[in-house]
């Protein structure tokens, strides 16, 4: 599950309190959830960035993650409203190279050309992405299609409609210039070989909880 999203500048000192002690703790106890990970923005918009890594897809749809979103504790319903231009999408990772998580990634969100969907993925996977993590300053690479629409629930009425997610490709690393080098890369070459609406940011971890943790 992949979130970009703002938050009112009085409340952010908040929302990293609860997120950090409470949501992301609440989250990762669900069954099939295995890591979720807060980054905030180096450049581009907007200021966070949330992957949560699940067993499969169906832990997105299951009743006890369902239960939570239409559940929400007192601290997550005052904190919703605080939201901005929230976008959430549950992927399918159609391709993940490298190992790790790197202090700094990159982000591209875009969608496909009408007609251009395998032949993006092919390019991506064959020519782009098998070479990258050996670059020095690079750790892991991850594709990401939107798959399933996520339901309205009641933690998203109180904060608003979310903006649903295409596809994003998500690179991380050790080292801001090597990332900075693939955006300068990566990004003509995207539209030319059918992405719309690229849009890139740049983040780094700010905060990062694993289910083992919560076991533990």
């Amino acid at each position: 599950m992949l979130l970009s999203f703002d938050v009112v500048p009085e409340a952010i000192s908040e929302h990293d309190d609860w997120h950090t002690h409470e949501h992301l703790p609440e989250r990762l106890s669900i069954p099939g959830f295995l890591r979720g990970t807060r980054w905030v923005a180096l450049r581009g918009a907007p200021r966070y960035l949330v992957l949560y890594e699940v067993e499969e897809l169906a832990t997105l749809t299951s009743p006890a993650y369902l239960e939570r979103l239409n559940n929400p504790s007192a601290w997550t319903a005052s904190m919703m409203p605080h939201y901005r231009g929230m976008s959430r999408g549950f992927c399918l990772v159609t391709g993940s190279l490298g190992l790790g998580i790197g202090h700094v990634s990159l982000l591209f969100r875009f969608k496909p050309e009408s007609g251009s969907v395998a032949s993006l993925r092919r390019w991506l996977l064959r020519d782009v992405l098998s070479e990258l993590p050996a670059k020095p300053g690079i750790g892991s690479i991850h594709l990401l299609e939107g798959a399933v629409p996520p339901e309205m629930t009641n933690e998203q009425r109180i904060r608003g409609a979310d903006a649903g997610v295409d596809w994003a490709l998500l690179l991380t690393g050790y080292r801001e210039a090597a990332l900075a080098d693939s955006l300068r890369n990566l990004a003509g070459p995207l539209e030319q070989h059918g992405g719309t609406s690229v849009v890139d940011s740049m983040f780094r971890i700010d905060y990062s909880l694993a289910r083992v943790e919560i076991n533990a």
